[in-house]
């Protein structure tokens, strides 16, 4: 029987990767996402993993490259702008197919900004971030029982795709208490013949991000985009309330989890609203997003940013429906009956029929 814990969302993401086989992890404190390296600081050693506080986030994310080609799991977290730091080296482990686990507990922005929860790296998660042409898979958990679910899920596809995934949360995600069931991790972590495990008894081999010759860069390239293409199988969502719906309320993370109230509270004024989840943010489940928009006629976006996500529901609408937006800079959370207020206003205007 799974132990049910009652821990800080942050805690939730530590202990899943360590469930999911991480003994490797690299960083540099920063406000909201500290309980992680705290939690993996006192962990690792006693499973003969390595916790390294390297003297910079660029340090950490070229010493996750350098454990992640040996085949290890290795992860590494920070907030907003620490991640901004690690893009070169996130640029570097995809151009490399070097799988890694990087989560962000975003914090607002833009430059230092403050603590408060923000989905202003909507963005930077999803179009690449650095430079050069990539991708990192996005997950998006709402709970704490998804930070340490999708953090063990964030290692397999990490993996499976030898790419970078990002776990992306946020202030709230990441200081919410609230219980964890502990899953085991049951799979096994795949064979790696790529990795860098001394040349005896193997041919050497090299893994690289420099491209010189000839063509060989613009092979390289089309071969990572087929493989940011084979990612679209691995799409998540959720439905909440849809079924008869006549307003779809689109929002990821933290907003999505206020919205369920929301979506109650309207229903309980008889008004037919629903609520689409994205779980993974890239790739971006476009096909749920306009099967939505087919079925209710109108699609509302809310998120805690002045705008982002909802250029992906407007490009999976493709036109076909109407998609309102209501966004809530960093600085402050909204309640449940400030989202229902917002929701009722495109009522009034016209929004529901």
């Amino acid at each position: 029987m799974a132990k049910r814990v009652m821990v800080k969302g942050n805690e939730a993401v530590a202990m899943g990767a360590i469930a999911a086989g991480c003994r490797f992890y690299f960083g540099y404190p920063i406000t909201p996402q500290n309980e992680i390296p705290e939690y993996m600081s006192a962990e690792l050693p006693k499973l003969g993993g390595t916790f390294i506080q390297a003297e910079s986030e660029v340090a950490s994310i070229n010493m996750v490259l350098g454990a992640a080609a040996t085949g290890a799991r290795v992860m590494t977290s920070s907030s907003s702008p620490g991640i901004s730091l690690k893009q070169e080296g996130i640029s570097y482990l995809c151009g490399s197919e070097i799988p890694a686990v990087i989560v962000n507990m975003s914090r607002s922005g833009p430059g230092l900004g403050g603590i408060h929860p923000s989905q202003g790296d909507y963005f930077q998660a999803t179009r690449g971030g650095g430079h050069g042409d990539y991708r990192t898979l996005v997950l998006a958990p709402s709970t704490a029982q998804e930070n340490y679910d999708l953090t063990m899920l964030a290692f397999d596809l990490a993996d499976k795709y030898r790419n970078p995934v990002m776990v992306l949360g946020d202030a709230l995600l990441g200081q919410i208490k609230e219980p964890v069931e502990l899953k085991p991790y049951r799979k096994k972590p795949p064979a790696k013949p790529w990795a860098l495990t001394g040349c005896a008894g193997r041919p050497s081999q090299l893994l690289k991000s420099l491209y010189l010759a000839d063509g060989l860069l613009t092979e390289h390239n089309w071969k990572l985009f087929k493989k940011y293409q084979k990612m679209r199988q691995e799409v998540r969502h959720e439905l909440y309330r849809a079924d008869d719906a006549e307003v779809i309320l689109v929002a990821f993370g933290s907003v999505a989890r206020i919205l369920r109230t929301s979506v109650d509270i309207l229903r309980d004024k008889g008004k037919k609203v629903g609520l689409l989840r994205p779980i993974t943010v890239y790739p971006f489940p476009d096909e749920a997003v306009r099967a939505a928009a087919q079925a209710a006629g109108r699609l509302m976006v809310l998120e805690l940013n002045t705008g982002q996500m909802v250029e992906d529901v407007r490009l999976a609408v493709e036109g076909k429906a109407p998609v309102d937006f209501y966004g809530c800079p960093p600085g402050t959370i909204p309640t449940p009956e400030d989202l229902a207020r917002e929701v009722e206003k495109l009522w009034r205007k016209g929004g529901g029929r």
